[in-house]
């Protein structure tokens, strides 16, 4: 319940109980939250265990933390009924990455002439150089959709 309260923050509490209850006062104000906390514990057992006997024998490993949702889908995917593992164990990455990088490569090695812009040795386009400017009669392309 309380697995995050650091060093610090457990002093800060102590001294403010000090000042709130006073010396005398404090170690039962601290019984009594002790026991109340028990208390509640103890009740929210008893609920899940009357949960569990009216929702009947079928549901007996059930627990209600695999209604957080996060949960609930990690234990969904860890099981196999959907056949997830087989899917995953069939989809190499490397193998995908290499067909793309193939195709790619081969794009490279027989571009069409008008498709780049010239390049360099070594398949490197010249960022350097300006383009040649255009032709009076030749306009930029033009999309009606854009404007």
């Amino acid at each position: 319940m309380f697995n995050d309260i650091g060093l610090p923050e457990l002093a800060a509490i102590i001294v403010l109980g000090m000042l709130v209850f006073g010396p005398d006062k404090l170690p039962k104000v601290i019984q009594d939250v002790m026991r109340t906390i028990r208390k509640i514990r103890e009740f929210s057992e008893s609920a899940k265990q009357d949960i569990r006997k009216e929702l009947g024998p079928e549901f007996k490993d059930f627990e209600f933390e695999d209604l957080n949702p996060k949960t609930f889908i990690r234990k969904q995917l860890e099981n196999d009924d959907l056949g997830l593992k087989e899917i995953r164990n069939g989809f190499d990455l490397k193998k995908e990455m290499a067909e793309v990088a193939d195709a790619v490569h081969s794009y490279e090695t027989d571009p069409a002439p008008s498709a780049l812009p010239s390049a360099a040795p070594g398949g490197r386009v010249d960022m350097t150089k300006k383009p040649a400017s255009p032709g009076r009669d030749d306009r930029p392309p033009f999309d009606a959709d854009a404007t």
